[in-house]
């Protein structure tokens, strides 16, 4: 089928937004006196919702109350650590661009918190670029799960076959791919071996130079 609409994850594909999140989870992680058994233990969370994320990093099952808690107390140090905004992927908002020029229905898809996903995409100037903003509130189980990819292709109105998924995270590629949608992926928190792997038919660095059809 033709491509038609294009749908984006948000952190590390539309905003370099890692390092904050690393550092929130390494201050969290040190306020619990927790030491990670791997040096790379940020990648457990990678694309995950951050109330997921809690039981992967303490290694243990979890009580819910005290997972959103800690996730929230995580969400918390993020904020205040991106309080001056991080940055655009380079050459996305060029990219994005093009896409309204041409028509291209867009949407965002992430495991952010909507508090946190709309200032981030207002900061970085491209929240009103996407007509479908579909966040952590608005499904019951996060990525690798497709719920996050299939309703925003609902939202626009466009099968799931017709739409590009644009991701960083493994979990998010499967995610996507799950949800029946092509899938390019983005290294900016995996290699393209990794990507490829989990499902992304190829993979980019960043959005300069890219141009529609993609």
């Amino acid at each position: 089928m033709q491509t038609r609409a294009v749908i984006f994850d948000m952190d590390g594909v539309l905003v370099d937004s890692g390092a904050h999140h690393r550092q929130a989870w390494r201050v969290l992680l040190d306020e619990l006196g927790v030491t990670p058994s791997q040096p790379d233990f940020w990648r457990l969370t990678i694309g995950r919702p951050s109330l997921e994320a809690v039981p992967l990093l303490l290694d243990r099952a979890t009580p819910l109350a005290e997972a959103r808690r800690l996730a929230e107390r995580k969400q918390h140090h993020y904020r205040l650590l991106s309080r001056e905004g991080s940055p655009p992927v380079r050459g996305v908002v060029a990219f994005v661009g093009d896409l309204v020029t041409r028509g291209v229905p867009r949407a965002v898809a992430t495991s952010a918190s909507r508090a946190d996903a709309e200032p981030m995409l207002e900061q970085i100037g491209l929240r009103d670029r996407f007509e479908v903003l579909v966040t952590a509130e608005d499904v019951r189980r996060g990525k690798p799960d497709p719920e996050v990819y299939q309703r925003a292709a609902r939202g626009l109105g466009q099968e799931a076959a017709r739409c590009l998924v644009f991701e960083d995270a493994l979990v998010g590629v499967r995610a996507a791919r799950s949800a029946g949608m092509r899938v390019i992926g983005v290294s900016t928190a995996h290699t393209e071996r990794e990507l490829c792997a989990a499902g992304a038919e190829r993979v980019i660095d960043h959005f300069e130079g890219l141009t529609w059809p993609a």
